[in-house]
């Protein structure tokens, strides 16, 4: 049931949307792809529900066999049919085999037949029938099951049918909703392959997810072909090997074809998909002719001049079907035909047993070009099978070495333990073993357990310090980054004393001043601080430090410079890989606290994406936590619940500090948003111990105004003022101009009236407060409201309104009521913040976009309507938000119904 969780979820709602109707629901995929085991969850959870089910699976030896499929579905309750009145009861024993008419029996008899048995079997608990295989059940069944389906509104009996994608099943083909069973996404698949016996790592694992193109049978029986094969020396240029069971499944049918078409079907199996045309040009003898019969198989698909197989699986099945000499020799052709220096390499490594170093020299040249395009798994996979062919020992360690280096980038841990492993078996080089260490440990980092990643990346440091290594450096930067994730105490205090060890060379670089501040950033504050631009200055030319130093800017609270130092290295920053290395989310954090709402929830769906595919938890719950801050902020308090618990539960509260007071922030955040105080109170709170200590020495502080806030609403001042007094003790001369912020506008919450004034005022003194523009426009919606409150309306409107337009163009809508609530008790009616002509002035197209958003429809929903594509409807909405005005999609509607009232006179709807 991996990455099947939307399809589970809809069938459950089919099933229990309503007791008392029923309703017919088609599950339709490609044949692997998991409709029985669907069906059978469907089963399971009726009959848990206390229903009763009935079931029939089709075969193809049976679908000539007449009412094989209705005797299969009532072979449990023959029994029943005694209760049946006599015109009912013979023609159905009749079909059934059960006793013998002269005449044939009516078809309507016998379907009103059924049709009473099941709403009899119906009571006093509802009825599940499930038919698997539907397009194999012989055509006399489905006649009366389709006569059935249409007749069963009102009665509590629901049916499940399975059938292969495209198959024909009569009576079914229209007027029911229909299920369709695509492939798993990439997160899934790799799930799945995690949870068997012998998870695949390396280049089989990518083969694997290539060749089984998300079809769930194939990985589950690809990753077991692959666990029985001998290791090492494996080729990644010819499809992986398939089992028994799935060669019957797809090429049942190649063992007929004549040989002038099972040679270029060889060809065409050992050639990338995309190479038919060299296939064809290596048998100038075979024409078109030569492929009809595999055509007629439904073994390939032809398309003008391309030949394509119809399943990579069928692929597979040609290729390992063939003797090792006929694949060998299919190979060689493919290299000498090949005009792509890569795919020749690689052909040419899948023909080769034995050490070649010309071979091994090709495959470097691929990497080397793989990974200046940024495939990092092609790139390390071509060095792991360099390596194989190198004949020199110390060659091949190395280049198991830099393998490990980029494997990393592609998320996958297994396989970078896998080559760490390796080279340690190649060589007792310690600074190759060491860097291959560095790998796991990086790699580590972003997967629980954090303290395992931790003791990992210290040793390793412990091992360059005893040698004077600048590797303690690297090592130190990634245990830096464990530490921030843990909020552990210790941590730091390892990481201070080996950070001792460093040379001097090193103590202005960009990689000390990381681990300075991530592991310490009240303490490093200081000094850093004053330098931090002159190491960016420095850093233009090296996309990894500017990234590093941004990081840093953003640990110390220079939000600003941080934004700049993004967006500077931005192109150059993407390049580094997909990978969520680090502290990757911090650029998402930064554009959130600079007000760049929309780019950081796509930071967030970024890496949240690439974070689930690779299945690392820690990267995907950072994420989590950002779209959901993101999405307290605009007011859309469900989802952003949602998110905040999605991160919760990914995640282990001790081990994972950060995640867990980002989260409960946002969900204070959304309870705020919603009015409700107390759970805003319990969260916030939940962000520091009974003792008044962080949770976390870096993000529990984002909290403290917050906090005093919902304590002043709830009538808790004296707890929160204790906490924030004991917070600016511990924080000490070092504190970022933020955090005195916050404090100053808690301490004015929480002041008594006539003392309140000189902390607002503080708050908002130093112009660097620009930089965190939601945080200002609360200070000063705060202000202002005391403000109205002494009787000050004069004083209070200039700072109401612009709170009021902060939260405007941020789309804070929830603060923007209470902005626009406050104005009108000061005498000022707010105006809307959207020109009344942004909508016509947008195009056709765009303007019913924007109309179906409203109303709440997703991407995927618009983009079938209109058809487009959901990643164009997406980019539609990017395009127009500026337009109108906004920032987020839940302020599509008053943008709708805003011009509808000022038209609403008119006869004419705008959009």
């Amino acid at each position: 049931m991996v990455g099947r969780e939307t399809e589970t979820a809809e069938i459950m709602r089919w099933i229990a949307a309503d007791r008392s109707r029923g309703g017919v629901l088609i599950l339709t995929g490609d044949p692997g792809a998991g409709k029985s085991m669907l069906l059978d969850f469907a089963a399971g959870h009726a009959r848990r529900e206390g229903g009763r089910v009935l079931r029939a699976a089709g075969s193809e030896s049976e679908a000539h066999l007449g009412f094989a499929g209705l005797h299969q579905l009532l072979r449990p309750v023959l029994a029943e049919l005694d209760s049946l009145p006599p015109w009912q009861r013979s023609p159905l024993r009749t079909v059934l085999g059960l006793e013998q008419d002269t005449e044939a029996p009516d078809g309507v008899l016998t379907g009103s037949a059924v049709l009473t048995l099941l709403s009899d079997l119906a009571e006093p608990a509802p009825l599940l029938v499930v038919v698997d295989d539907a397009q194999w059940i012989d055509r006399a069944s489905l006649d009366v099951l389709s006569f059935v389906a249409r007749r069963m509104d009102g009665e509590p009996v629901t049916l499940l049918l399975g059938a292969r994608a495209e198959a024909a099943v009569p009576g079914f083909d229209k007027g029911f909703e229909r299920l369709e069973i695509g492939p798993l996404s990439g997160g899934a698949a790799n799930r799945l392959l995690d949870r068997q016996p012998a998870p695949p790592t390396g280049r089989t694992r990518v083969r694997i997810l290539q060749e089984s193109a998300g079809n769930p049978l194939a990985l589950v029986e690809l990753a077991r072909a692959a666990a029985t094969r001998p290791s090492g020396g494996g080729s990644v240029a010819g499809p992986l090997p398939v089992t028994d069971r799935l060669e019957r499944i797809f090429v049942e049918q190649a063992r007929f074809l004549p040989e002038a078409t099972r040679r270029p079907l060889l060809l065409l199996a050992a050639a990338d998909a995309t190479d038919a045309a060299t296939a064809s040009r290596g048998l100038p003898d075979a024409g078109d002719k030569a492929w009809e019969p595999a055509e007629r198989a439904g073994l390939v698909r032809q398309d003008g001049p391309w030949i394509s197989f119809r399943h990579p699986l069928i692929r597979s099945a040609i290729y390992h079907a063939a003797s090792f000499e006929g694949r060998r020799q299919a190979h060689l052709a493919l290299a000498e035909l090949s005009e792509e220096p890569d795919r020749r390499a690689w052909h040419l490594a899948a023909a080769t047993t034995r050490p070649d170093e010309e071979v091994s020299a090709a495959l470097r040249q691929t990497a080397g070009r793989a990974r200046r395009r940024g495939g990092y798994a092609a790139a390390a996979a071509a060095l792991e099978r360099a390596a194989e062919l190198s004949p020199r020992l110390a060659d091949q360690a190395r280049l198991l070495t830099e393998a490990a280096d980029l494997a990393v980038l592609t998320g996958q841990l297994g396989w970078v333990e896998r080559l760490a492993a390796e080279v340690r078996e190649h060589s007792d080089e310690p600074s190759l073993i060491s860097s291959a260490a560095l790998a796991t440990g990086r790699l580590r980092s972003l997967r629980r357990p954090h303290a395992a990643a931790f003791a990992l990346l210290t040793r390793v440091a412990e091992e360059a310090a005893a040698v004077h290594s600048p590797r303690v450096l690297d090592a130190l930067a990634a245990a830096a980054v464990v530490r921030y994730y843990s909020g552990e105490e210790p941590q730091r205090q390892r990481i201070e004393s080996l950070l001792s060890a460093v040379p001097d060379l090193a103590a202005r670089g960009p990689l000390r001043a990381w681990v300075q501040a991530v592991s310490d950033p009240n303490g490093a504050g200081a000094s850093l601080a004053p330098v931090l631009p002159g190491l960016i200055a420095e850093a233009r030319d090296d996309a990894g430090s500017l990234t590093a130093l941004a990081v840093v800017a953003w640990i110390l609270d220079q939000t600003g410079l941080a934004a700049r130092t993004f967006d500077e290295a931005y192109d150059r920053w993407q390049a580094r890989g997909s990978l969520p290395d680090g502290l990757g989310s911090a650029v998402g954090w930064t554009y959130l606290d600079q007000g760049r709402w929309t780019e950081a929830r796509s930071v967030a769906a970024d890496i949240s994406a690439v974070a689930s595919a690779a299945g690392l938890d820690h990267a995907e719950a950072c994420a989590y936590a950002l779209d959901a801050t993101a999405l307290a902020l605009l007011g859309e308090t469900g989802d952003a619940r949602h998110g905040a618990e999605r991160a919760l539960a990914l995640v282990d509260p001790l081990e994972s500090r950060s995640i867990v007071v980002f989260a409960r922030r946002a969900l204070g955040l959304a309870a705020v948003a919603e009015g409700d105080y107390d759970t805003a109170y319990a969260q916030f709170r939940s962000t520091f111990t009974g003792d008044g200590d962080p949770v976390h020495y870096h993000v529990s502080y984002t909290v403290l105004a917050e906090l005093a806030a919902a304590a002043v609403r709830l009538g808790r001042r004296e707890d929160a003022a204790n906490l924030l007094e004991r917070s600016a003790w511990r924080l000490g001369t070092g504190m970022s101009v933020r955090i005195t912020a916050l404090l100053d506008r808690g301490r004015a919450l929480l002041a008594e009236r006539d003392h309140a004034e000189p902390y607002f005022q503080a708050a908002l003194a130093d112009d660097a407060g620009e930089q965190w523009p939601f945080e200002r426009a609360q200070t000063r919606l705060d202000y202002g409201e005391w403000l109205r409150r002494q009787r000050r309306i004069a004083e209070a409107r200039p700072l109401l309104t612009m709170a009021l337009d902060t939260f405007q163009r941020l789309g804070a809508r929830p603060w923007m009521e209470r902005a626009k609530a406050e104005l009108r008790a000061a005498g000022i009616e707010a105006a809307d913040s959207v020109a009344p002509g942004a909508l016509t002035e947008l195009s056709p197209q765009q303007q019913q976009i924007v109309q179906l958003a409203a109303r709440g429809l997703t991407n995927r929903e618009i983009g079938e309507r209109m058809y487009l594509s959901p990643r164009t409807v997406g980019s539609h909405l990017y395009r127009v938000f500026p337009k109108l005005g906004i920032t987020a999609r839940a302020q599509l509607r008053d943008v709708v119904e805003g011009a509808l009232s000022r038209v609403g006179g008119q006869g004419r709807n705008p959009v």
